[in-house]
């Protein structure tokens, strides 16, 4: 495993973040695996040399963070792993249960540290961006977080570039904590991140680290034309049939294609195309199957040739941006 700053900090992380939100529980979603069946793949992953754990509050509505908790102080030394978690979503039908208010990020920092059994986290993001908040009182609940000694640093998600440099501007502006990296979704068949953010990312020092590099094994050719497919997950995630659409199989004809010809698998290759990006810190990468981690530490290995990737490219087709709100 490799390790690699995260953005201009000084923190290091491995080449590959874990995602937390496949455990859980699966009354949430019924490919989530429960704590028993989840705590395996913690430990290979430590054993593979993962240091970098990415979860959230409202994942599994706050299990996902008590699995992760118990399973690295388990296995692991608190400060030999980076953990991170997210804010925003409503955890209750309550008011002020969701949101970037200062009452909300305030509140669920305290509950997300009592989930995950530590007294900090490494890396607390903002899960969207929040239309009903102001910028400035969002940036310096997060900056007195982080004053508090209960976070390291702090990041964002999926949001317009515009508002990204937003918040980060009126965090310089007032000499507050600003967001070291962004979580965007990033794959072969989602790429509108390319006009926008990762430039703006590139230039200013940031992070990047995509969720759903597989495009929640879309690419993995586990889903067919028209909704749904074979497995647990793509038989049941109508999420992602809102965000991958008939143009996209294409794209996964073409990657099929050259991984055949190399003899290895759609996972491999896909995320070694998105390993291939400068830009790129560390993919999130999820993990519930005995194969799915040794074919993520494989794509480290992956080189794509020129002529590979501009297979891979060819087949996209432009979309409008998804997944901001």
């Amino acid at each position: 495993m490799d390790y690699v700053n995260l953005g201009a900090t000084g923190l290091k992380v491995s080449r590959l973040c874990l995602g937390c939100m496949t455990y859980g529980a699966k009354s949430w979603r019924d490919w989530v695996l429960d704590e028993e069946a989840s705590r395996p793949f913690f430990k290979q992953a430590l054993e593979a040399g993962f240091n970098f754990f990415d979860t959230a509050d409202m994942y599994s509505v706050g299990v996902s963070e008590e699995v992760t908790g118990r399973a690295l102080k388990d296995f692991a030394k608190r400060d030999e792993v980076v953990i991170a978690t997210k804010v925003f979503h409503p955890m209750s039908e309550k008011p002020n249960a969701g949101g970037l208010s200062r009452k909300h990020i305030m509140s669920a920092i305290d509950a997300s540290l009592k989930r995950l059994g530590t007294d900090y986290v490494d890396l607390y993001q903002i899960h969207r961006f929040d239309y009903d908040t102001p910028v400035e009182e969002t940036m310096e609940a997060l900056h007195d977080v982080v004053k508090a000694g209960k976070a390291r640093y702090i990041g964002a998600s999926s949001m317009f570039a515009w508002q990204f440099a937003r918040m980060n501007h009126a965090a310089d502006l007032n000499g507050w904590t600003r967001f070291v990296s962004m979580q965007p979704q990033y794959n072969l068949v989602y790429r509108e991140e390319e006009r926008e953010m990762l430039p703006l990312c590139e230039a200013d020092g940031i992070g990047v680290i995509p969720w759903s590099p597989l495009a929640r094994g879309f690419l993995a050719g586990n889903r067919k034309r028209g909704g749904g497919g074979e497995t647990t997950r793509s038989g049941s995630d109508p999420f992602a049939d809102k965000l991958y659409g008939d143009d996209d199989f294409d794209v996964v004809d073409a990657l099929t294609k050259v991984a055949k010809e190399r003899g290895v698998s759609n996972m491999q290759v896909a995320l070694a195309w998105v390993l291939s990006n400068p830009t790129i810190t560390a993919p999130i990468v999820g993990v519930s199957k005995a194969h799915h981690l040794p074919d993520a530490l494989a794509a480290l290995e992956i080189e794509l040739s020129d002529a590979e990737t501009t297979a891979l490219e060819a087949p996209y087709r432009p979309k409008d941006v998804k997944d901001h709100d």
